[in-house]
């Protein structure tokens, strides 16, 4: 492993050396990563320390910044009563790593009280203008700066653009300045220190803080203060392309600002009779950085949750020891590819029950096919692949007649005067009582964030590229015919379907239609870069029938029969609707087998429904199939209804292997299914590219719902209740707060904060090889911020990573149980939930075998 910086660098050596560009590089490390909310991508909430092992790096995040990073002693102590935690699990990890004393450790963990009281090393120098100056210089800052930030990095919900013709924020800010009759400004000699335009920042410190050896914690601080709005400048200034409406700024920019309006506060409130703010500090500055102090609190806390973790990790694999594992070769009635998506665990196994010779797979949603696409009438290309990933291909969209549906409320000339008031007296007046009508009757409108809009249904895409100097905004245009058998090939070689094609391939993307969701390209595909993924199933499906595409696939060994035929589909997953897309272009013997098979997912898609129902209080569990699915809907379209779905929560597994394993286990669709046959590669190169996005993508999911779980005010967003959004670039509680990070209590209330635990289908030295192909996929396995399980299919043991090794894991569950009534089992469960006090069922279920 590559030595860190962050780590490395001694402060003490350099505390009266003040250097400008190697603390902005530190802050950035440090500050949240996420992007406008328009492309939420799920990610490591504490990436900044990723390159640490898992429990030295969040007790070292909860030293310098104070986040809650595990859930409570006493919320451990309450999962152990209930069983939630078990006795063997927590003697297994106990005896791993306290060996002699256990009994005294375990005695500690049930019973002993711990200061649990966090005080953090971020702002406590900044407290001083409070202890020391009596004023509360965040409160008289932030809210002018917030509003100016919005401003300037408006992306459509003002009227006016704020003036940015100049080359950077500063420079438009001294435009605006020079060219207005009201200023920034109270006092004189901040706005002299902006228009003199060569004032740097080490000066403005003086001003502010004094002595230099202070500047680097102040700086922190003041940031810190904030960190959603600093985040998010510093995501724009890394990539600036995330905002459509591109505007030039830097975190330097946002410190600069921040600094003159502190100094125009205090000359405000204090004139000139004011002392730089180490004037007044008695101590030396914080090293924020230094290892966390080492406690008992923090073994017992880790004890914990190796205990929540290893209960559950423990049943799923006693479960796939036991489940039935015998493969059929047999002719299939259709196949159906879906992506890894835990939403997707449960109705892949309806699709299963409702056709028992089907069959079914799981890859990343994007399908292999990487590119960006432009809709029809579109001024900009949106990304459908991977966050990592940078493709160089575009597809376009083309509509014949093609109008778009709009209310007559939502139109610009709502804001002149006189087509302004026509509006408001008399449109006014309809919104109204449709908004009223809602309530009892939600229904689908332009208003509302339409999963099966991002595409229009009857487009043509412009998928193969019949010129290749066809460049627009220097992409390629389509992808060449080796182009697409080279990522058809790809994709079925990654889950293994090379032979035994059914006559019908579905590729079944998913996305998901929201009324009342900021956050809703979280519940998007997140290999579609927070988007849904209907233009890839159509695109992989179009690559897939291309009769030249086939007869290169036939010459590297992958001969597809001429009867059989691809088709793209998507799935929403809060309405539980499906549309498939070109189907007139099936054959005839395939048009009518399609028609059949689609009466198999609409069976399906009403028991995925009533199966979801369990989590809503607002639905009776026992309503039939056809009332359940209704009911489903109108969630997905109420302006009233916070959870339309509850996202990824509750996810915490990744199978990477044959359905087999998994077919007849009951998961609570807490699993990601990434089909891969490991016979068909002996030696790991194809595992590579499978498993290469998985620390990334599911990892960086399962853990923006763990930090967000444990810490919501810090780490998530709190209440979706109170959110206003933020110029469409990030949600806040007020019209001056702080950006919030992370995810809203709606969507994490339900979630079990545990690591992710990948079991993959191979041997143990493979897969030990795949994952040190590269030191950013090793970092997630040897540092333990996911955990990884091999079934070994030459003895059919499970092999556990631990310290850069495999070791055989024998489950300690001896027996999982079977049930032959699964929706009795959700209804009771639900039933015994008397005491709920919000829209979600809190108790996870255990692991079942279904007969």
């Amino acid at each position: 492993m590559q030595s860190n910086h962050f780590d490395s660098k001694n402060k003490n050596e350099s505390a009266n050396q003040f250097d400008l560009s190697q603390v902005l590089e530190d802050l950035k490390h440090y500050l949240p990563a996420q992007t406008p909310i328009k492309d939420f991508i799920h990610h490591n909430s504490l990436h900044a320390f990723q390159h640490l092992k898992f429990y030295d790096a969040i007790f070292k995040a909860r030293s310098i910044f104070g986040y809650q990073v595990t859930l409570q002693l006493k919320e451990y102590r309450r999962l152990y009563e209930i069983g939630r935690i078990n006795d063997s699990a927590l003697d297994f990890v106990i005896s791993k790593s306290a060996n002699e004393n256990a009994h005294l450790w375990k005695a500690k963990l049930l019973n002993q009280e711990y200061d649990s009281t966090i005080e953090p090393r971020i702002g406590v120098l900044r407290s001083n203008w409070k202890s020391k100056y009596k004023i509360d210089l965040d409160n008289l800052v932030q809210p002018l700066l917030f509003r100016i930030l919005c401003s300037y990095l408006d992306q459509g919900v003002s009227l006016w653009k704020f003036p940015s013709e100049n080359s950077s924020f500063i420079q438009a800010l001294i435009s605006l300045e020079q060219s207005s009759y009201a200023s920034f400004f109270k006092s004189k000699r901040a706005r002299n220190l902006l228009l003199n335009g060569n004032v740097e920042i080490e000066e403005l410190l003086k001003i502010v803080v004094g002595n230099e050896a202070f500047f680097e914690q102040y700086i922190f601080d003041q940031q810190f203060a904030h960190q959603g709005w600093s985040g998010i400048v510093s995501a724009i200034e890394n990539a600036p392309n995330t905002l459509l409406d591109s505007r030039p700024i830097s975190l330097k920019e946002l410190i600069y600002l921040e600094l003159l309006l502190e100094i125009d506060a205090l000359d405000s409130y204090f004139g000139k009779n004011w002392e730089p703010l180490s004037f007044k500090v008695q101590s030396q500055p914080i090293n924020l950085f230094e290892p966390a102090p080492v406690s008992e609190l923090n073994q017992v806390l880790k004890l914990w949750q190796d205990a929540f973790e290893w209960s559950y990790y423990d049943a799923v694999l006693a479960g796939l020891n036991q489940s039935n594992k015998t493969k059929n070769d047999d002719q299939k009635s259709f196949q159906a590819i879906f992506c890894i998506d835990e939403r997707e665990c449960s109705l892949r196994r309806h699709v299963e029950q409702t056709d028992k010779n089907c069959e079914t797979f799981g890859t990343p949603g994007f399908f292999g096919v990487e590119f960006y696409f432009k809709p029809m009438n579109a001024k900009f290309n949106e990304k459908l692949c991977p966050a990592p990933v940078t493709p160089k291909y575009l597809i376009k969209e083309e509509i014949k007649n093609f109008e778009r549906e709009h209310e007559l409320l939502y139109n610009e000339q709502t804001n002149s005067i006189a087509y302004g008031t026509f509006a408001t007296l008399v449109l006014g007046f309809v919104a109204g009582v449709k908004l009223a009508s809602n309530i009892f009757r939600p229904k689908m409108s332009p208003a509302i964030s339409n999963a099966f809009l991002h595409m229009h249904h009857g487009s043509q895409l412009t998928i193969e590229n019949v010129d290749p100097n066809q460049i627009e905004d220097g992409l390629q245009v389509g992808f060449s015919i080796q182009e697409m058998a080279t990522r058809v090939e790809g994709q079925l070689r990654s889950i293994g379907l090379v032979k035994y094609f059914a006559p019908l391939i579905y590729f079944i993307a998913h996305g998901s239609s929201s009324a009342n969701n900021p956050h809703h390209s979280a519940h998007d595909c997140g290999a579609c870069s927070g988007r849904p993924g209907s233009v890839n199933a159509r695109v992989i499906a179009f690559m897939a029938n291309h009769k030249k595409v086939r007869a290169i696939l036939a010459e590297r060994g992958i001969d597809i029969p001429d009867s059989t035929q691809f088709i793209g589909g998507m799935h929403d997953t809060a309405s539980d609707l499906i549309a498939f897309f070109d189907e007139d272009n099936l054959s005839d013997s395939n048009k009518q087998r399609n028609s059949e098979f689609k009466l198999s997912f609409e069976k399906a898609l009403n028991l995925n429904s009533k199966e979801r129902t369990r989590r809503f209080a607002s639905i009776d569990i026992n309503l039939n199939l056809e009332e359940a699915r209704k009911e489903i809907h109108k969630r997905s379209v109420s302006m009233f209804e916070p959870r339309p779905e509850l996202g990824h929560g509750t996810n915490s597994l990744c199978v990477i292997g044959s359905r087999t394993l998994t077919k007849n286990v009951f998961l609570d669709r807490r699993s990601f299914l990434n089909s891969y046959d490991y016979n068909s590669d002996p030696n790991g190169d194809i595992l590579v590219g499978v498993m290469r996005p998985i620390g990334i993508v599911c990892g960086g999911i399962n853990l923006e719902y763990y930090f967000s779980r444990v810490d919501n005010f810090k780490l998530g967003a709190g209440t979706k209740l109170p959110h206003n959004v933020m110029g469409l670039i990030g949600v806040a509680n007020s019209c001056d707060g702080d950006l919030r990070p992370g995810l809203p209590v709606q969507m994490i209330e339900v979630h079990d904060p545990v690591r992710l635990l990948i079991i993959v289908e191979h041997r143990p030295d493979v897969v030990l090889k795949v994952i040190q192909t590269t030191p950013q996929m090793y970092e997630w396995y040897i540092n333990e911020w996911v955990h990884l399980v091999v079934l070994n299919p030459d003895d059919h043991k499970f092999y556990s990573f631990h310290n850069g090794e495999f070791t055989i894991y024998n489950p300690i569950k001896s027996e999982v149980k079977h049930i032959d009534d699964f929706f009795n089992l959700i209804s009771q469960s639900k039933q015994m939930e008397t005491n709920q006090i919000v829209d979600s069922t809190q108790e996870n279920l255990p692991v079942y075998l279904l007969n």
